[in-house]
């Protein structure tokens, strides 16, 4: 599909993706900041992109390097790639003034529109979900395989061999005595490292019905995609109580595992009483253990019937036994949001992060968020 874009803003969100891609950190919060410098500085001046660019998404010098080979592959490919349109302020020479054409109009358009090629499947990855129709949230259903979910590690006591770190004392001295006494290679060692719990908080709400079943496959998704080792997801919806739908997620196929989940939860499109249910969590799962030293990811739009002191309490609780606290907000992404509902304003103080949750791009999003808590 052909699609007119001012500004070239979906362009330069896609050379984003492919710059993180190539291994630089671009976060969200980045490529807003790229896109508002490019505005500024016209975004129709390659010159003037990679500088925005270089300024806004490079956090070290060898980020720089990375830049500029992602950005000539990708703005200067011959193939495939889009690329920006170079902006001619020359004024053109009279043996070049093109021709009167047929409708005597004698006036030629200037076309200062960039036009990309955008396929359906990337555009849809960036329409909010809630949105959609049936059909294109049964093909977002089928693009989540997409995501490539890694799950946060953590050190453990345990040491294992490798080819650098400290000295393994005892494996360089059992190598010596088996060559009776003449010295051998140094054996190395480093901490282990085993994924740590991540526990899903998944707000089914009025406010959050357009979202809850597209939460509700991203939390299976997020199961099965860190399935490594003894990594654990822990899934609970949450509203007007709380209940423990892991098991249903567990199930290998995803509607199954979404037609189990509303079999199982009670309260869908109830009310919200997020300081309530976060303390009925906390007293019965939480602080016997599941979320010490868990990443907390909540997904809510932070509307709140109950009295806001209590979720701020609860919430403080919550960040003293977790290792850190998630909070995904449907409407961060949107233009025009400000965090003003009472329920962020008691929550935002005890988040480590507050992050969009809106479409398909934010979730992948997310999923960096958390490989790297």
């Amino acid at each position: 599909m052909t699609t007119a874009i001012r500004g070239g803003d979906e362009i330069l969100l896609a050379f984003a993706r492919a710059l993180r891609a190539g291994g630089v950190p671009v976060t969200q919060d980045r490529s807003h900041d790229f896109l508002a410098a490019a505005a500024l500085l016209g975004a129709e001046d390659p010159n003037a992109v990679r500088v925005a660019g270089r300024s806004t998404l490079c956090a070290d010098p060898d980020d720089l390097v990375r830049f500029d080979q992602v950005f000539e592959a990708f703005f200067n490919a011959r193939h495939g790639l889009p690329r920006l349109r170079p902006s001619t302020p020359t004024e053109p020479k009279p043996d070049q003034l093109p021709e009167s054409d047929s409708t005597g109009d004698g006036e030629a358009e200037a076309d200062d529109v960039v036009r990309a090629a955008a396929s359906a499947t990337e555009v849809l990855r960036h329409r909010d979900v809630a949105s959609l129709t049936a059909g294109e949230k049964q093909r977002l259903g089928a693009m989540f395989a997409t995501l490539r979910p890694r799950p946060p590690l953590r050190r453990t006591g345990r040491h294992r061999r490798w080819h650098r770190g400290e000295v393994d004392a005892t494996r360089t001295l059992r190598e010596s005595l088996r060559r009776m006494g003449e010295p051998g290679d140094i054996a190395w060692r480093r901490r282990a490292e085993k994924p740590r719990r991540v526990v899903l908080l998944v707000d089914i709400s009025g406010s959050m019905t357009a979202y809850a079943d597209v939460l509700l496959r991203l939390a299976h998704r997020l199961t099965h995609g860190m399935a490594r080792g003894s990594s654990s997801v822990e899934t609970f919806t949450i509203g007007t109580r709380v209940t423990h739908v892991t098991r249903a997620m567990r199930l290998r196929d995803a509607e199954r595992a979404l037609v189990a989940a509303g079999d199982t939860v009670p309260d869908w499109s109830g009310g919200t009483r997020l300081g309530e249910t976060l303390r009925f969590f906390l007293d019965r799962w939480g602080q016997r253990g599941m979320a010490r030293g868990a990443v907390v990811v909540v997904f809510s739009d932070g509307w709140e019937r109950g009295d806001a002191s209590v979720l701020a309490e609860q919430m403080a609780r919550l960040r003293r036994i977790a290792h850190r606290v998630v909070w995904v907000n449907p409407h961060r992404g949107k233009d025009g949001y400000e965090a003003v509902q009472t329920g962020v304003l008691a929550a935002l103080p005890f988040c480590d992060e507050f992050v969009a949750g809106h479409s398909l791009a934010t979730y992948a999003d997310l999923v960096e968020v958390l490989a790297d808590a």
